[in-house]
């Protein structure tokens, strides 16, 4: 009777030849995965341009997981044998990332493994329901909403510093003002940002944070405080989408905290349906 020879399962760095793999792996669950193949998308696995590592977890030739590490740790397709190497990789490199991010159960197995020499973290998000919607919005679309135009950076950005403060909890100029006002000048000149703008004051703002051929995802949502509790979220939310569908990807995603009940609201009004569970650790 011929003897089974183990697997020998491993971890390495990707670079440019394991494309291929990785974006296989990546499109298994493009929606959850988007984040990560939208970074490939635009710099493969360039190190230099990517300004962050990819790491793979193979067991024999296949490539079963990986894990995105630079300000923000993402794995992905993650085994437990997989979380345990990323882990142990992360804490022997010294790595100290501004958050950990993904799916739920990923996310909370890794952190288990991280939070004694990371811990503790500055504010734990372990239940973020993840929402998408790929057709009509169920209520009619507000016709102010549109993309803000270039010359409309110095309006847009104080709402968008603002909304980082309240949702990210610091404040986004700290460390470098011009690094923060360029990816929000970068996603206006790409036109993914979309506001609400009346009298040179934002009411309501949006943006496309990440897309790729099979959708995209929506980041920095924020109404003016002296304009919540009006209803307006909905309406300019489904203006959002109905333009996204249109001009960007077919389907628009997000994840929101779970004790965010008012956003929570607005989204099913909208029709976003919950289809996983995210968990982020800010660090």
């Amino acid at each position: 009777m011929l003897e089974t020879m183990p697997v020998h399962s491993y971890l390495r760095s990707l670079g440019p030849d394991d494309l291929p793999r990785l974006v296989e792996l990546l499109d298994t669950d493009p929606h959850v995965n988007l984040f990560v193949r939208h970074r490939i998308d635009g710099a493969g696995l360039n190190l230099a341009l990517l300004g962050a590592q990819v790491w793979g977890w193979f067991v024999g030739d296949e490539l079963v997981s990986a894990c995105h590490v630079g300000a923000n740790v993402v794995p992905v397709c993650a085994t437990s044998e997989a979380l345990q190497a990323f882990a142990g990789r992360l804490l022997s490199e010294g790595a100290r990332p501004a958050s950990v991010v993904g799916k739920q159960d990923a996310v909370a197995e890794l952190w288990a493994l991280l939070k004694d020499r990371w811990g503790p973290a500055r504010s734990p998000r372990p239940n973020q329901p993840f929402l998408q919607i790929e057709s009509e919005p169920l209520v009619p679309a507000d016709p102010r909403v549109r993309r803000v135009a270039l010359d409309e950076v110095d309006t847009l950005y104080p709402a968008s510093v603002a909304m980082f403060r309240e949702e990210v909890g610091v404040d986004p100029e700290t460390q470098s003002r011009g690094a923060y006002r360029a990816r929000v000048t970068q996603l206006v000149a790409r036109g993914l940002a979309f506001a609400i703008i009346e009298n040179g004051r934002v009411l309501f703002k949006a943006e496309v944070g990440a897309s790729t051929r099979a959708g995209c995802q929506l980041q920095g949502v924020w109404v003016t405080p002296e304009r919540r509790g009006e209803g307006l979220a909905a309406g300019a939310l489904a203006a959002v989408v109905e333009q996204s569908l249109a001009s960007i990807a077919p389907v628009v995603s997000l994840y929101v905290n779970e004790h965010n009940d008012a956003a929570r609201r607005a989204y099913e009004r909208v029709g976003f349906r919950r289809v996983e569970t995210f968990a982020s650790i800010l660090l």
